[in-house]
């Protein structure tokens, strides 16, 4: 029996300035949109993919081609797409991926551990995190870099596949960490990933934020790590901080370089000071120190998380 069609992908042709030029989020286009370099340099061989839940009709095969016009003309080639597609499609590509003594790979590219490092086995699926972005990776490098500190208590906010916190439990196999997620489906990925990796003692919490009852309970920490994005980094600041043990370590990425200046004067708010920052093409990963500066509860927190914190200086 076939397996059932769920999604269609639809491809043009486009050079990179057309692939840049395309801000998905001021289009008025139901389909999620990717673009990739077809051949390495070469300024004309780019291709437009878009995602869409149902065959694409004509209109949206218009809106895509004027995405591109280099391609006026050339029929677009349009895939149904199933589960065993994805699944495929997701492997694809993705060659293991080593950061100091860390290396990431997928079930289709097995690879050893480097001597005296860990190897992880991380596929593509329902959560953010392989190691292959840049932001990812970066983490590790940050991570790895600091293998001669001593922490007791990490965080892990927003930790999608669950890699950054299985790196701090290979560095400090003696602190409590912790990793947390807005979506459930990330925790269970992290379950899984940490079942085929066999890391134990990594405490899985689902969370809107820092501030619930689960994390604050553990508190503070003297290793945050929080690789979401430029805005969250941003509305989350005073929370992190709030976790964050006095002189605390603080890896902050998921931000463009274009929002460091932003990102940095948040927690410059909250009494972090930068200390280092790693850029990698258009992203860049950020480390800081908690200032003495120390949020308590004023009240009960607030069964969301977010209110009753004040400031104790």
């Amino acid at each position: 029996m076939s397996a059932e069609v769920d999604s269609w992908k639809t491809s043009f042709p486009c050079t990179r300035a057309e692939a840049e030029a395309i801000d998905a989020g001021e289009l008025a286009i139901d389909a999620v949109l990717m673009t990739t370099e077809e051949v390495e340099d070469d300024v004309e061989r780019w291709r437009l993919d878009a995602y869409t839940e149902q065959e694409p009709d004509a209109a949206m095969i218009a809106a895509l081609r004027a995405l591109a016009p280099s391609a006026a003309g050339v029929a677009p080639v349009i895939e149904p797409l199933t589960d065993e597609d994805w699944v495929a499609m997701s492997q694809q590509g993705l060659e293991p991926i080593r950061e100091g003594r860390f290396v990431v790979h997928t079930s289709a590219h097995p690879v050893d551990a480097p001597e005296g490092g860990r190897a992880f086995l991380i596929d593509a699926g329902r959560a953010f995190g392989t190691g292959h972005h840049a932001t990812t990776s970066g983490c590790l490098r940050m991570l790895d870099a600091m293998a001669d500190r001593a922490f007791a208590s990490v965080i892990d906010v927003g930790t999608g596949t669950g890699l950054l916190a299985f790196a701090a439990a290979h560095l400090w196999p003696e602190a409590r960490i912790v990793a947390t997620d807005i979506d459930p489906s990330a925790i269970e990925v992290t379950q899984v990933n940490a079942a085929a990796n066999r890391i134990g003692g990594v405490d899985l919490v689902v969370a809107d934020g820092a501030l619930s009852d689960a994390i604050t309970a553990q508190a503070p920490y003297d290793l945050v790590i929080a690789n979401i994005l430029a805005g969250p980094l941003v509305s989350m600041a005073p929370e992190l901080a709030a976790i964050a043990d006095a002189g605390a370590t603080i890896v902050l990425a998921g931000l463009l370089e274009t929002q460091r200046v932003q990102v940095v004067a948040a927690f410059a708010g909250c009494g972090c000071t930068l200390e280092e920052f790693d850029r990698r093409g258009d992203w860049t990963i950020l480390r800081l120190r908690a200032g003495a500066a120390r949020y308590v509860p004023s009240t009960p927190p607030d069964p969301k998380g977010r209110d009753g914190w004040a400031l104790d200086i």
